[in-house]
């Protein structure tokens, strides 16, 4: 069957040229939303085909949602359809592999700007609209990896530490206003991720991954229902309570033979 004939809200959708994003947007065009779609690349537009054969109405914007102008954007583009956001789905995110003191620093600056500095600036301006309105629903990606101090991927499981332990505050903080807030945390994930941080060498780039649409359905549903945080995937599950008990220098240690180059088992 096709999607509903009714459209039954707004959803925004950044990071949703690929991956994780792509399929979010997917499930949201299946249950009969209008979509506004965002990403750094022209990819969203292909993106945007695709789910308006699904019958979606798409508006698609290609914005740097690292910085505060590409945010902008994207807020005048919400406004512009003017409706309220229904669901906002902040998954834009970026990764970046090898030794902190190895990269170079503009590519580990934009990666705390785009995971958290867009994020949080995003969910300031539409949360704020959703609290006003007395209704919403927001999905953070967050990620295991923020339970995991992360040895060459320091930066990236810094980001989503800051993420994970941010929904769970917005969360509280808005409760009773009829705002949700949701944390996805995936594990790795079969996406352009690895090979956008350069690190198809190391063991975890070359290793089994979760199917992105499995993980984005875990998501959207655990924020329709309002739960406050999913961890997608029975491993993952596990080695996030294990990560909870194991003390922080042993979980850096075993980072590091995952992630560290040259890693890849041949």
């Amino acid at each position: 069957m096709g999607i509903a004939e009714k459209k039954i809200g707004l959803a925004v959708v950044t990071g949703a040229s690929s991956g994780i994003g792509f399929e979010l947007a997917k499930i949201a065009a299946a249950k009969g939303y209008d979509l506004i779609i965002a990403a750094d690349e022209e990819e969203i537009k292909d993106a945007a085909a695709v789910l308006r054969r699904m019958g979606a109405n798409v508006d698609a914007l290609v914005a740097d949602l690292s910085t505060l102008e590409g945010v902008d954007r994207l807020a005048e583009c919400i406004e512009a359809d003017g409706r309220s956001v229904d669901l906002l789905l902040a998954n834009a995110g970026r990764g970046l592999g090898k030794g902190f003191l190895d990269q170079e620093f503009a590519e580990a600056r934009r990666v705390i700007e785009t995971n958290v500095l867009g994020t949080v600036y995003l969910i300031h301006q539409v949360g704020s609209q959703m609290r006003t309105r007395g209704a919403g629903r927001i999905l953070i990606t967050g990620s295991i990896a923020g339970f995991i101090p992360g040895s060459y991927q320091a930066i990236y499981n810094g980001t989503k530490a800051f993420l994970n332990s941010f929904s769970f505050a917005l969360r509280n903080e808005l409760q009773d206003t009829g705002v949700t807030v949701t944390c996805l945390m995936p594990g790795p994930t079969d996406t352009r991720f690895f090979e956008r941080a350069d690190m198809l060498d190391t063991d975890i780039g070359q290793s089994e991954k979760d199917d992105p649409a499995d993980v984005a359905k875990v998501g959207f549903d655990a924020m329709m229902d309002g739960e406050g945080d999913v961890v997608a995937g029975w491993k993952n599950k596990f080695q996030a309570a294990v990560a909870n008990l194991t003390p922080a220098s042993v979980l850096a240690a075993q980072h590091a033979k995952m992630a560290a180059p040259g890693t890849a088992k041949s």
